[in-house]
């Protein structure tokens, strides 16, 4: 049932031009997002806020992954629309193990680093406090949505028909180097690399997600659930 769910998903076009993109999102986009903001300051003569640079970046983001992506999109949202129910309970089952795992790689993640907090949160948090409504938006649908057509959809999808265990291998490892590599770069510290053990069972509970349900917006929902229970909490 799952082969069936997946089978001929990206086209030719997505697999290359996702690639290319996903490179660039990758490895090149986080270094040059300072320069960029820098740039579009000169031009504009004037400052711009965090809020609103964050805005443009996701929305442009957003953008190029919907128009790249249109034909998985467009398969993935005939799959939910015909099993809807199955798509929000492995949600809701997903949002359930990923807390559940979560804390045990926490547990693991401190007996080798001083370095407690998930970065996630801290991040959420931080955004929620400066600018709550534009945040909400960002966590709730647009860097789920990004997120999940590219490390779900691109690479697990690409890789599931070589080897399925490949594919959440290769998922859950860029997914959890993705939200890492930044903080271990900028703060010269390898000990960064250790937190990747928090984003990679939620990766493989993410994978698990659009694996299961054989559509996006199962892991997007999930996505989109557990970074509003972080939001809440970090409101709290």
């Amino acid at each position: 049932m799952a082969e069936k769910r997946h089978a001929g998903s990206l086209t030719r076009l997505e697999r290359v031009g996702g690639t290319a993109f996903f490179v660039f999102y990758l490895l090149l986009l986080p270094l040059a997002a300072g320069p960029a903001r820098g740039l579009a300051e000169e031009l504009l003569g004037r400052p711009v806020s965090g809020e609103l640079y964050g805005a443009a970046y996701y929305y442009g983001l957003f953008a190029v992954t919907a128009i790249l992506f249109h034909h998985t999109l467009a398969v993935s949202t005939r799959r939910f629309l015909d099993e809807p129910a199955l798509t929000l309970k492995t949600a809701a089952v997903g949002v359930v193990a990923h807390y559940g795992l979560l804390e045990l790689a926490s547990r693991l993640g401190r007996l080798f680093a001083d370095r407690s907090a998930n970065l996630n949160d801290a991040a959420i948090s931080a955004r929620t406090g400066s600018a709550p409504h534009m945040t909400l938006l960002i966590v709730l649908f647009l860097a789920p949505f990004v997120e999940e057509t590219l490390f779900r959809g691109l690479v697990f999808g690409g890789l599931k028909g070589r080897s399925r265990p490949l594919a959440y291998a290769a998922s859950c490892a860029l997914f959890a180097l993705a939200h890492v590599w930044q903080f271990a770069v900028a703060g010269r510290d390898p000990a960064y690399f250790l937190l990747m053990a928090q984003y990679l069972i939620p990766g493989l509970v993410l994978a698990w997600a659009y694996d299961h349900a054989g559509t996006l917006w199962a892991s997007v929902a999930l996505h989109a659930g557990v970074n509003a229970l972080s939001a809440l909490a970090g409101s709290v």
